[in-house]
């Protein structure tokens, strides 16, 4: 942590269009799996949809009135329901954490044209379980606290938050609070080319997957996050694997 801590200190300057250019040529390698993410992820996350939602409509299917009492929302439904939508986000937090770190790898394996197979639940099993759990758990409470603050605070905490998917990638054995702490001080310090980076990447992924009827969109998405991979690459370095490294994780 000491090391990361002083490599986020003398981080040196990063270039914006080289960072892109990067990204791109990335994409080129990864899309593919970065499709299966995010298909992943909405599969993961629709028992949940469907747990929080499918009583919502069906009561007011049946009957319209349940949602209101004398003209007033009826607070006995929707503070359970408020409740269920907390812990939706908790698991939205924790899935979406173990997935994206996943693909973070993958990232790192591919630009260094590791032999490794791409394991997209390596981070929802052990012994990675338990520390996803937390991590997102810690994430998702910043996540909360940026909101109730407005508008601002949520804007400023998106940074530090997407750097820590690819800290906690790249760095998995660190404890869930230094990842946490390594990610506000390297969103402090790179804040606003991330932040710029992470906006023209998610507009150009949204505008060319709608050229692409729409349907391509789940095909860029994956576009949005490559940025976030080399900033963390460019600015502390990552360390490739070796021959000895790579024994048991190449594919046959």
């Amino acid at each position: 942590m000491e090391t990361l801590l002083r490599k986020i200190e003398n981080a040196k300057d990063l270039d914006f269009g080289d960072i892109f250019s990067k990204s791109v040529e990335l994409f080129k390698k990864v899309w593919v799996q970065g499709l299966v993410i995010i298909l992943l992820t909405i599969l993961l996350m629709l028992p949940f949809y469907i747990i929080m939602y499918l009583p919502l409509i069906a009561m007011g299917v049946l009957d319209p009135e349940t949602m209101q009492q004398g003209g007033e929302p009826n607070m006995a439904i929707l503070i359970p329901f408020y409740l269920l939508m907390i812990v939706f986000g908790f698991f939205a937090t924790v899935i979406g954490l173990a997935l994206k770190a996943a693909f973070f790898r993958i990232c790192k394996t591919k630009d260094f044209n590791e032999a490794t197979k791409d394991d997209y639940f390596y981070f929802l099993k052990k012994p990675y379980l338990g520390k996803s759990i937390k991590l997102g758990a810690m994430m998702f409470g910043v996540t909360l606290v940026a909101t109730l603050l407005c508008f601002l605070p949520l804007i400023y905490a998106m940074v530090p938050l997407s750097l820590m998917y690819v800290i906690y990638a790249l760095n998995p054995d660190m404890s869930e609070s230094d990842i946490v702490k390594a990610g506000f001080k390297l969103g402090n310090k790179k804040w606003l080319i991330t932040f710029g980076l992470m906006i023209v990447a998610g507009l150009l992924a949204q505008i060319v997957g709608m050229i692409m009827c729409f349907v391509g969109v789940f095909v860029t998405a994956s576009f949005a996050s490559i940025p976030i991979y080399f900033i963390y690459k460019d600015a502390l370095g990552i360390e490739e694997q070796t021959a000895i490294e790579e024994i048991g994780t190449r594919t046959e």
